[in-house]
């Protein structure tokens, strides 16, 4: 499965910042609004702990990295354009905005925590990470309610039939729907009920449907907060406030200097510095003048204190944290590798079976599918048994 994560946020707050330093693209950069005005897609990358020392191989990826036994896998990041206030309405690039997000399987929210851009992306001073926040969840809530409105009123202009098994559940019509949110009928049945309400409309006011339609947000949509610019001391006050304000418990706030990230890559790919992305420290292998080494100086304080730039961990929040994603490797029970060890790494949804990872694969590979073998322990393991985070599998078919 590919996943896909959409970058999002106003205008002006660093959001191309962050996708150049994740991707290492050269998509536009400027303090001013729609700076993006196409979504701009690139390559990020998850770490994760590369197994093949364990088997005594030297890995040889076929796709992403390997530095210093992690294994970088890449993954789908979408800088959508800029969002202003009433989006949901189609203003700014309102619609575009709307459309392109819905291909996202989980969002990153970009947030300017030094208070340095206004609601609408303009300079200013003092603004309050909040609002940006704020604004966001009830643009998108918003969304998802004008959508269940429809189904509301599609259900209760639909026919019934006379009999009462001829009744079509509201929470068929509502999945219908809402079925480009990637949702269905037991998820909305299990959100309603979550929230005590009845399976019937005639009985919710105004607030149920507002409340159904953000808990279908959030489950559809998970969401991380990068906290950027916290290399400046408002972004950190802010940032102290923000997560000890039980309002926004529900969402995972990561400290994030996208300026520190890309310049510590740049550094790197430039023989400046010996540096692997998502690592709380690196050393300065190259010549350097003095105002660079006072730079490098900063960021190295940065990065110790906060375990790093935040770039990677927000990536690998929103992937294993929020979607509950987890990577599998190809392996071989016997040691014999047809075309190299560890050639491939794939990140499946956290439910995946053996079955599913053989269908992974391939289509013909997962129909002539017979058992997969576990090979740290060389059990056999299931069609329906869920696969962890990490495990090396060998898939033995009838193909």
């Amino acid at each position: 499965m590919s996943y896909k994560i959409g970058l999002v946020g106003k205008p002006s707050v660093g959001k191309s910042s962050f996708f150049n330093a994740a991707t290492m693209n050269d998509v536009p950069e400027g303090a001013y609004p729609f700076t993006t005005i196409d979504p701009s897609v690139g390559e990020a990358y998850v770490g994760v702990d590369c197994p093949a020392p364990e088997f005594e191989e030297t890995c040889e990826p076929n796709h992403g990295f390997c530095r210093e036994d992690t294994r970088f896998v890449p993954v789908k990041l979408v800088d959508v354009a800029g969002l202003i206030p009433g989006a949901h309405e189609g203003k700014g690039l309102g619609n575009q905005f709307l459309s392109d997000l819905n291909e996202a399987d989980v969002l990153v929210h970009v947030v300017d925590f030094s208070g340095e851009t206004d609601i609408e992306g303009e300079p200013t001073e003092g603004h309050d990470p909040r609002e940006d926040i704020d604004f966001l969840e009830a643009e998108l809530d918003q969304w998802y309610l004008d959508v269940l409105g429809k189904g509301i009123e599609k259900y209760e202009s639909m026919y019934q039939g006379p009999n009462p098994g001829d009744e079509v559940g509201v929470e068929e019509v509502l999945a219908e729907q809402m079925s480009a949110f990637r949702t269905n009928k037991d998820e909305i049945k299990q959100v309603v009920l979550s929230l005590d309400l009845e399976l019937d409309p005639e009985t919710w006011d105004d607030d149920d449907r507002f409340d159904l339609a953000r808990e279908i947000r959030k489950r559809t949509k998970p969401m991380v907060i990068a906290a950027n610019k916290m290399d400046t001391a408002a972004a950190r006050e802010n940032y102290d406030e923000i997560t000890s304000d039980p309002e926004y418990e529900h969402l995972t706030v990561v400290p994030v200097s996208a300026h520190a990230e890309g310049s510590l890559k740049k550094a790197d790919e430039a023989g400046v510095v010996d540096y692997t992305q998502g690592d709380s420290d690196f050393e300065v292998v190259g010549d350097v003048s003095d105002e660079q080494a006072k730079g490098l100086e900063a960021i190295r304080e940065f990065v110790t204190e906060y375990g790093g730039t935040g770039v990677q961990s927000v990536i690998e929040a929103a992937l294993f944290d929020e979607l509950d994603a987890k990577a599998v490797f190809p392996g071989s029970a016997s040691g014999n590798w047809s075309k190299g060890p560890f050639r491939d790494c794939f990140v499946l949804p956290g439910y995946a079976t053996a079955e599913d990872f053989a269908y992974t694969l391939h289509s013909d590979i997962g129909d002539g599918f017979l058992h997969g073998i576990d090979c740290r322990s060389g059990r056999q393991v299931g069609s329906d048994a869920v696969l962890d985070h990490r495990d090396v599998v060998e898939v033995v078919t009838t193909g």
